[in-house]
């Protein structure tokens, strides 16, 4: 087992209160401070804790009682904040994607080694019984070999309840690389790495408009695609459909459906941790054929943050799971299908990773 992580938070922004309902409960993780640009938002959140310093970001980084960062800014600051703590000896955890940019992305995962720390990213809900369950019925074959998969986000637009939607719709955010790492990576999880793309993108609207918190009524401009789809070829020779969009109200299809020659998964919203799968084999092709298959892998009741505790429990040398390879890999995949969508053109997928490990049914 490793040792328990020293961690402070950088950025206290609404994602933050997901991992302030976990972070307590995990032995593994000691949280000894936070900071934000806006000072008063991390003496609000230090408050609300308990043993938990509110600390300038400069104040943080040069903590030495600190020995990771767990990087929740904005993904436009994602690179900046995991280079500037890798440069002060700490690990870095962040939100996703990795980074605005593989080109970005690289160089996070080049300082890392250089300094020797560590480099994990979210998500972590593919560690969860949902994905896990699917997971381990794939790997003990009972859908057969895997053939194709289909995987749909449709929603009308963040700006419906984010107070400051304003980043979802500037280079770096739209529905494919805000919500797609849930879904690519619980593809990759699922069938194993990519090695190519090819889509295509539109988008509805020139502006949105806020419609919660205080900012309510104010528009927000559009400068990205909002509704991509595409085709993922993996190294096994499944096929992938990708469907992401903020242009819809909404949809009946499920959010992921594995097939095989044996039979078809239903696999539950890759933006949670549980969630029933439900299998349909050869012979049951009718409705009524469905059967929802007994939780047999993965973290039980986990939050956002088990990503971070699984990386806190592998012992040194070893790869922990939500790790800085398949978030790379993942934001490759991403970057490559918006490169495909202007390009008109299949794309190479660069890189590859090793797919982590089974999950075990444990809880921490």
């Amino acid at each position: 087992m490793g040792e328990p992580l020293n961690v402070g938070i950088i950025g206290c922004g609404a994602i933050v209160a997901q991992y302030l309902k976990t972070l307590p409960s995990l032995e593994s993780v000691n949280l000894r401070a936070v900071a934000d640009l806006d000072f008063s938002r991390a003496e609000a959140v230090a408050a609300s804790q308990e043993s938990v310093r509110a600390l300038t970001v400069d104040e943080l980084l040069a903590d030495p009682g600190i020995d990771t960062v767990l990087n929740l800014t904005i993904p436009a600051a994602h690179a900046e904040v995991a280079s500037l703590a890798i440069a002060a000896g700490k690990n870095v955890y962040g939100e996703k994607p990795l980074a605005a940019s593989t080109g970005e992305a690289r160089e996070v995962l080049a300082l890392a080694t250089e300094a020797g720390v560590r480099i994990g990213c979210a998500p972590d809900t593919v560690l969860g019984t949902g994905i896990q369950t699917a997971r381990d019925a794939i790997d003990s074959g009972m859908i057969g070999r895997p053939i194709s998969a289909s995987a749909t986000m449709m929603a009308p637009g963040h700006e419906r309840w984010h107070p400051n939607p304003d980043f979802y719709y500037v280079p770096g955010g739209g529905p494919l690389l805000d919500m797609g790492p849930y879904y690519v990576t619980a593809l990759v999880t699922l069938l194993g790495p990519v090695t190519s793309v090819i889509g295509a993108a539109s988008h509805t609207r020139k502006e949105r408009t806020i419609e919660s918190g205080p900012r309510a009524g104010q528009t927000v401009p559009v400068s990205i695609d909002t509704h991509v789809t595409g085709v993922l070829v993996h190294e096994s020779g499944a096929l992938s459909t990708l469907v992401m969009s903020f242009d819809a109200v909404r949809t009946r299809a499920s959010n992921i459906e594995i097939h095989g020659e044996l039979a078809s998964l239903t696999v539950p919203d890759p933006n949670y941790f549980d969630g029933e799968v439900s299998i349909c084999s050869l012979g049951n092709g009718h409705q009524d054929g469905w059967t929802v298959l007994p939780v047999s892998a993965g973290y039980t009741g986990a939050g956002r943050g088990y990503g971070l505790a699984d990386m806190a429990s592998t012992p040194n040398g070893e790869q922990h799971r939500a790790n800085g390879n398949l978030a790379y890999h993942v934001l490759d995949v991403m970057e490559s299908l918006l490169t495909s969508t202007s390009s008109g053109r299949a794309e190479t997928i660069r890189s590859t990773v090793v797919r982590p490990p089974l999950v075990p049914l444990t809880s921490l």
